[in-house]
């Protein structure tokens, strides 16, 4: 992997935990509301979920496992 490639992904993950902390400020944010839309609700865990899949992707393409 060339720097460049580790710069760019290194990018995307800092961009995808940032998405995923507003994310879960959003959703906490919602459910304390007493006029809440359930469905945006799941709808945005279901994203949340989709981004921790690919920041573990990530992580472990940048932090390859070292078997001591």
């Amino acid at each position: 992997m060339t720097r460049e490639q580790e710069a760019n992904l290194g990018l995307e993950l800092a961009t995808k935990r940032q998405e995923h902390a507003d994310l879960d400020a959003a959703i906490a944010t919602l459910t304390q509301s007493r006029a809440t839309d359930q469905m945006l609700i799941q709808r945005l865990k279901k994203r949340k979920l989709a981004l921790k899949d690919r920041i573990v992707e990530l992580e472990t393409i940048l932090i390859p496992d070292i078997i001591a």
